[in-house]
C-alpha cells in the first residue's frame, strides 16, 4: 500500500523515527549499485535482519514505514515475523537513483569515468550520477514521506526500512554536513540510527544503535 500524497497541516507532536537499512544483499557484498535496481538479501543479511527482529522487539515500534523496492520488502518481511506491525510502502524512501552506474561495481566506476569519478567526490549535495539523481533531490522526497507519515500517525514511533544513500542524506542534512570528502562522522550502514521530528523539523536522537549481540 503507498502512503497518501498529502500533508496534514498543523500537526504538533513528536514523532521518533528510526532509520535503518535493509539487510545485506548479493549485490553488496559485490560492492554492485543497486540504486533503483534490486537483489536479494544473502544468507549474511538474513541472519542479521533476524538479530534485528528480535532486538527491535522491546522498543515499542507502532509501525514500520518501508521503501517498495523488493530488498527494502524482503527486509520487513523478515522483521514482522517478531514485530507483527502495521506497514505501509513509500516509493519516496527509495535509494537515490544511479542512473548508467546502476549494476555496475564500484572500482570499476573510477576505470570508466575516472574524470566524472572525481568531479562526483567534490560535487557534495549536488553530486549526481549519471543520467541518475542528485542527493538534493533525494532529501527533498525522503524529507516528503517523513513529513506525511509524521502528519498521518502522529506521536508514533515509526521504523523506516530504507537505503543507506537516502537514509544518509537525511541525516546529513539534520547534522548541518556538506558530503565534502574531510567531514569527519561515522556513520554505521548497518546500525539503527533515531531522528525526532516535531512542528515539520527534524534532530538527531543517536546514531549508530548496534543490536545486542545475539545470546
Amino acid at each position: 500500500m503507498e502512503i497518501e500524497q498529502h500533508r496534514h497541516p498543523g500537526f504538533s507532536r513528536q514523532n521518533t523515527f528510526g532509520l535503518l537499512r535493509h539487510g545485506i544483499t548479493l549485490w553488496n557484498e559485490e560492492k554492485r549499485i543497486q540504486g533503483s535496481l534490486d537483489s536479494e538479501l544473502s544468507p549474511t543479511g538474513i541472519e542479521n535482519t533476524v538479530r534485528w527482529a528480535e532486538n527491535l522487539k522491546p522498543q515499542k515500534w507502532t509501525r514500520i514505514l518501508a521503501s517498495d523496492l523488493g530488498r527494502a520488502r524482503q527486509t520487513v518481511s523478515i522483521l514482522n515475523t517478531a514485530l507483527a506491525l502495521p506497514t505501509t510502502c513509500d516509493k519516496r524512501l527509495r535509494e537515490l537513483h544511479w542512473g548508467e552506474w546502476e549494476g555496475i561495481k564500484l572500482k570499476d566506476i573510477s576505470i570508466r569515468n575516472p574524470d566524472v569519478a572525481r568531479e562526483s567526490i567534490d560535487a557534495g549535495w549536488d553530486f549526481r550520477p549519471p543520467g541518475g539523481e542528485s542527493r538534493r533531490e533525494g532529501l527533498m522526497r525522503v524529507q516528503a514521506a517523513l513529513a506525511d507519515a509524521a502528519s498521518l500517525w502522529p506521536n508514533e514511533n515509526i521504523l523506516v526500512v530504507s537505503h543507506h544513500g537516502i537514509l544518509k542524506c537525511l541525516i546529513f542534512h539534520i547534522l548541518k554536513l556538506s558530503f565534502i570528502p574531510g567531514e569527519v562522522i561515522s556513520l554505521n550502514k548497518n546500525a539503527l540510527h533515531r531522528i525526532f521530528c516535531r512542528h515539520g523539523s527534524y534532530s538527531c536522537d543517536k546514531l549508530n544503535i548496534l543490536p545486542d549481540p545475539p545470546s
